[in-house]
């Protein structure tokens, strides 16, 4: 048995994904200056083995190759092996995947690469099977092949390493120094998103399809500053389509990783933090520009599938969820979404009378209705989805719609119950401040729109728990897990936090936040910023093992670092009046301007940066008491509007609204007036009259069309 070796040295690390390898019998080393001298002592290359705790292939290669004692006396002789989580170390991971790619592969996890002992890399592949098949090579082949080329071709080797990195360093210079693109960028990437849309089912592109909720963003964005109708339709089909789809948990809420077709219909099960909360982004957005309730539903659930499942007791947020778990016939066999999926006989049996309205509205077949795959072992087992809408089951059941969504809650709920004691999957118990970030804000936005004050608390409590766990001597850390906080903090990890403390302020008007984020974008800038071009570097430099000082160029599954840099500029600049914030950020989207003219539709957040910069400042600020209902009142108004490119400020007359005043003292010449409640239309800090009542603020706010510079 695997747990009776002898451990490698991974089983002094943290990392649920580094844990689960501890007892291969694979010699594997952590990422650091130790391993790579062990390589050059011996004079043998390097094997670096990325990959996350939840990742499907990352499974199968362990059981088929790093648990296979030939394979590992193969890896042990021949090559130093270093096992590394790409969610604590995406610096890394970045830099090999951009390496990967430049040498004609695919990307994808686990990543396999050779590198020399000084870490250059010079061959790589993702899965490799444990012999021949599925068009791959087998592994033993491709490192005996290695080792004979390490031996006999040297040279080769060496110049070829020398050529990708050179690659690597020119990529990582791409970005700057530039000119900021004008309007035109804007619509060129509207262009080239909505030119890939799927107008049957939704989506950019084909099959397999990964949500990107950085093009929702950009579309609800590009609606609000055009007018256009198009954009806010392919976001609205498509986030109905989702939720309507296998790739949403229909009993459980929130969202698994992707759709391995093209109709959202079979997932890949995992699920993972920053989808959960960029979605919810995503539908609360949708949910202001339409009012259709399938927005609230879906973002409502979502977040309390990450308050009942994803949150830590002392508030911050887990990382995953795996797309494994024990089988319920027989634990001690796995299976890729064996948490998820239903045989009809089960269904029948814990719902009774129910069991056929839910079967034809979840599209439940008596032989399964998961497509024949010998990959998956879910094949002929039952994926929920929406087959049938409850309007249509109750023309033909002669139901009123309301009763039939009645008795469909009431059998989730069972089925929810039920699925309670099947065995659970893995879940990465890791807390990362970028994520965290990305949920705070996701909390905070929901608290707004919804008016819930338990979706504010939960914010609130993830924010503590960072900054108590995952700040030292003012400088962030990465991630925190059973009472170890570690790895230096990268630029997402601010970004990501800096915008959901504004968010946070933004919503709850408590002062603390917005100082927070303020010192956080200044610790930021003094780590991050590249003095001699322009925007930020992804690390900090310090780490003498990091091969290349990337800045990522795409927005991809989480947005790139610099894109929600320099949107948190232009919010906090416009909120606490500090231009040269602005101009940084200025310099910051010019500094991918290369990328943003010739392919925008790969930067849509920074593309939405620069809408945003090219708008008007306008700020709204509510002076009066949190708990006045008259105060409520005006911030409902707020809340209940999409407004992307205003800045929100609540100004408590007392202690909490010293922070915003301190930071800005225009905000002392704001106040209550006449002992009520008072709000102020401003245009960068040019206020309208105070209005004290809902009514003419909504007039206000209605009453204007936003003003391009």
């Amino acid at each position: 048995m695997a747990a009776e070796r002898t451990p490698n040295r991974l089983v002094r690390e943290k990392s649920p994904y580094l844990l689960q390898h501890a007892h291969n019998p694979v010699d594997w080393f952590p990422w650091g200056e130790e391993a790579f001298a062990a390589a050059r002592t011996r004079d043998v290359p390097v094997f670096l083995s990325i990959g996350y705790s939840t990742c499907h292939w990352c499974h199968v290669m362990e059981r088929e190759s790093f648990e296979n004692g030939a394979i590992a006396s193969l890896l042990n002789e021949n090559f130093v092996c270093i096992k590394v989580d790409r969610e604590e170390r995406p610096d890394i991971d970045r830099i090999y995947m951009t390496a990967l790619q430049a040498i004609g592969q695919n990307g994808g996890w686990p990543m396999s690469m050779f590198l020399t002992p000084d870490r250059q890399p010079f061959y790589g592949g993702t899965y490799f099977p444990p012999e021949s098949r599925f068009g791959r090579a087998g592994f033993p082949d491709v490192l005996r092949k290695i080792r004979s080329l390490w031996a006999i071709d040297r040279a080769n080797v060496n110049e070829s390493a020398r050529s990708i990195t050179e690659f690597l360093r020119d990529a990582a210079s791409a970005a700057g120094p530039g000119e900021i693109p004008g309007t035109e960028v804007i619509d060129a990437a509207w262009n080239q998103i909505s030119s890939t849309y799927d107008p049957v089912h939704g989506g950019f592109g084909g099959g397999p399809k990964f949500p990107r909720p950085v093009i929702f963003d950009f579309l609800l964005r590009y609606h609000a500053r055009t007018g256009a109708d198009a954009p806010l339709a392919m976001v609205t089909h498509t986030l109905r389509a989702m939720a309507a789809g296998g790739i949403y948990d229909q009993i459980g809420g929130g969202f698994h990783r992707y759709s391995v077709d093209g109709e959202w219909r079979v997932p890949h099960f995992e699920k993972m933090l920053y989808d959960q909360a960029q979605l919810v982004h995503a539908y609360v957005g949708a949910w202001l520009c339409t009012r259709e309730p399938v927005f609230s539903a879906v973002a409502r659930e979502t977040l309390e599938y990450v308050l009942r499942d994803m949150t830590d007791t002392e508030g911050g947020f887990y990382s995953a969820e795996d797309a494994d778990s024990p089988r319920p016939e027989n634990p001690e066999e796995s299976g890729e979404g064996a948490f998820y999926v239903w045989t009809r006989k089960e269904i029948a049996g814990a719902l009774k009378e129910d069991a056929s309205l839910f079967a034809r509205c979840f599209g439940v077949d008596e032989s399964g209705n998961a497509p024949f795959d010998p990959q998956h072992e879910f094949t002929g087992r039952n994926i929920l989805y929406v087959r049938a809408a409850p309007e249509s089951l109750a023309v033909s059941s002669g139901m009123k719609a309301d009763e039939v969504r009645t008795r469909l809650d009431a059998a989730r709920a069972k089925l929810h119950t039920l699925r309670a004691t099947r065995p659970r999957p893995l879940r990465d118990d890791k807390i990362l401040t970028s994520w965290n970030g990305l949920m705070i804000g996701a909390f905070a936005r929901g608290s707004a729109a919804f008016g819930e004050g338990r979706y504010l608390a939960a914010a609130t409590r993830a924010a503590e728990f960072v900054l108590a766990h995952l700040r030292q001597n003012g400088a962030l850390l990465r991630r925190y897990r059973q009472g170890e906080s570690r790895i230096e903090a990268h630029l997402d990890d601010y970004a990501f936090f800096v915008a959901g403390l504004i968010d946070l302020f933004e919503s709850s008007g408590e002062g603390r936040w917005l100082e927070h984020a303020v010192e956080l974008t200044e610790e930021q800038i003094r780590i991050f910023h590249d003095a001699l071009g322009q925007g930020f570097f992804d690390t900090s430099g310090n780490d003498a093992t990091v091969l290349v000082r990337m800045k990522e160029q795409y927005d991809g599954a989480e947005p790139a670092g610099n894109s929600v840099a320099a949107m948190n500029l232009i919010r906090l600049s416009r909120i606490i009046d500090r231009p040269e914030w602005e101009t940084l950020a200025s310099d910051t989207i010019a500094g991918f301007g290369v990328t943003l003219r010739a392919h925008p539709g790969v930067l849509p957040l920074m593309a939405a940066a620069l809408d945003y910069h090219l708008t008007a400042p306008r700020q709204v600020v509510i002076a009066g008491a949190p708990g006045d209902p008259r105060t409520r009142e005006m911030s409902g108004i707020l809340a209940a509007r999409y407004l992307p490119t205003t800045v929100t400020i609540l100004l408590d007359p007392g202690p909490d609204g010293d922070g915003p005043r301190t930071l800005n003292p225009f905000f002392r010449t704001l106040n209550p007036t006449g002992g009520e409640p008072a709000a102020y239309v401003c245009r960068n800090f040019v206020c309208d009259l105070p209005v004290r009542t809902a009514d003419s603020l909504a007039a206000l706010i209605d009453g204007e069309k936003r003003a391009p510079v």
